[in-house]
């Protein structure tokens, strides 16, 4: 844990000038360890029922509805419900942009800056499978952690790029209704709990990041629709990184304006901008951020109003190989919000072996670096249809006849995790074919059954470590 006095000495000179009487108390929070969290899937369960389920006593954030602070021994990231894709392993200031820009079913959202996925996750979920998460990030490497951790959660409306944001605007001109970015920054608010970020602070600094930043946001603005919202975010304290840039949008784009954020206990004013949210670690049980959401003028679109919706289903893709068709007529509709795959709602495309399921309002034909383009149904080896994982995550037990429910601590889910073959009790067996495997209610992957046995088929690269 870093100490204040190894802080350098500008860097103190600026936080004093900003904190005044409180920066006292800024220096005493170095003191204290950071906090942990974890953000529930609520595509998955509803929050309020996890605690219970994970058999913790978790504390919850107070400012998210679905945040917990991660106290005590219990191993969260080697849970079998982690590798479920329950939870997100997020520290909880980190929480507050995705929760703060109001995402409706059925909007086209972007995640501009997205990687790792903390709050790509959190937008896809509230989606409710309807509309379009568009996440991207401008690091390849970055960007693929990015759709593990989206397939994970069970994101099937999806599309992942990994683009320059001002080369995204000039093919996708007011393309999308919300947009968060939470912008590459000097990092000030992660000091205590990444101490390394202060040597990139010595290196580059504000004067560094505050440009980039509006380059960014003067993207975002391109591509927001008439009537959109806009959330920036940072996880510094630097006026020139937050405030100054709220106002350098406004004023360049006269059709904006500054909708003001709900103020909650600990929450911090803006630095002469009514409207905006700071946290600081002396304040909250949390890091640093700033928070700002902004409106473009025009009419918002309401929830429910679907645009340019494909019809594109079966009936559209005649080439479609028989071994899939055949498996995805074995899919049965979910009864508990669950991800219905109706052929007659999506489009399917065919790349190479791989088969995707394309959202609706997707139109692939730009030229873009695509990591992902919709849903990852499976491929096709020798005729012969193989599910992938990304399909897995998306169902529920009840939507596959072969779905085997495994109690949680059950020894064979962390084998079938490692990839080890898990043995079946009679009971279990005479399910010939692809078996969902499930701890609980929540599916893991897939296997195959050969007579006692299952032939493990779970990812290779998420396998449990």
């Amino acid at each position: 844990m870093l100490k204040a006095e190894k802080l350098p000495q500008d860097y103190l000179t600026r936080m004093k000038s900003l904190l005044g009487p409180e920066y006292e108390d800024y220096l005493a929070s170095f003191s204290q360890p950071s906090s942990k969290g974890l953000r529930v899937n609520e595509r998955k369960l509803p929050a309020g029922e996890f605690p219970a389920l994970a058999g913790q006593p978790l504390k919850p954030v107070p400012w998210i509805s679905n945040g917990y602070y991660l106290d005590g021994p219990w191993q969260a990231a080697k849970d079998p419900y982690y590798y479920a894709g329950l939870y997100y392993l997020q520290e909880p200031s980190a929480m507050t942009p995705a929760s703060r820009l109001p995402v409706l079913p059925g909007d086209r959202v972007l995640d501009l800056c997205a990687a790792p996925g903390g709050k790509a996750t959190e937008l896809g979920a509230r989606l409710k499978g309807k509309g379009l998460l568009w996440a991207n990030d401008i690091s390849a490497s970055r960007a693929r952690a990015l759709v593990k951790n989206l397939e994970l959660w069970g994101i099937p409306n999806l599309c992942v790029t990994s683009e320059d944001p001002e080369h995204l605007a000039q093919v996708l001109p007011e393309f999308f209704d919300k947009i968060l970015v939470d912008a590459p920054c000097s990092g000030e608010g992660m000091f205590r709990r990444e101490p390394e970020m202060v040597k990139d602070w010595i290196n580059k600094g504000p004067s560094y990041y505050a440009p980039l930043q509006k380059k960014i946001l003067s993207a975002a603005a391109a591509m927001l629709k008439p009537g959109g919202l806009l959330l920036y975010s940072t996880c510094t304290f630097s006026p020139e990184e937050n405030e100054d840039n709220i106002r350098f949008l406004l004023e360049q784009f006269p059709e904006f304006s500054l909708k003001p954020l709900e103020q909650f206990p600990g929450a911090f004013p803006g630095i002469d901008l009514p409207g905006v949210l700071r946290l600081f670690p002396h304040r909250i049980q949390g890091e640093g951020h700033f928070l700002a959401l902004l409106k473009k003028a025009g009419p918002a679109r309401e929830e429910g109003s679907l645009e340019h919706v494909y019809s594109t289903g079966r009936k559209n893709n005649p080439s479609l190989p028989a071994s899939f068709l055949e498996f995805m007529d074995q899919l049965k509709p979910a009864k508990r919000g669950g991800f219905d795959l109706s052929l007659k709602e999506y489009s399917i495309k065919q790349v190479g072996e791989n088969l995707y399921l394309l959202p609706p309002e997707f139109d692939d034909r730009t030229r873009l670096r695509f990591l992902r383009t919709g849903l990852l149904l499976g491929e096709i080896k020798k005729d012969r249809f193989q599910p992938s994982q990304a399909l897995a995550m998306a169902l529920k037990p009840e939507q596959w006849e072969g779905s085997l429910r495994l109690a949680h601590d059950d020894p064979r889910v962390i084998r079938y995790l490692k990839g080890e073959s898990i043995s079946l009790t009679p009971a279990e067996q005479g399910k010939k074919g692809w078996r969902l495997i499930c701890t609980e209610e929540f599916p893991l992957g897939w296997a195959k059954e050969a007579g006692p046995l299952l032939k493990n088929k779970y990812c290779p690269g998420w396998r449990y470590v």
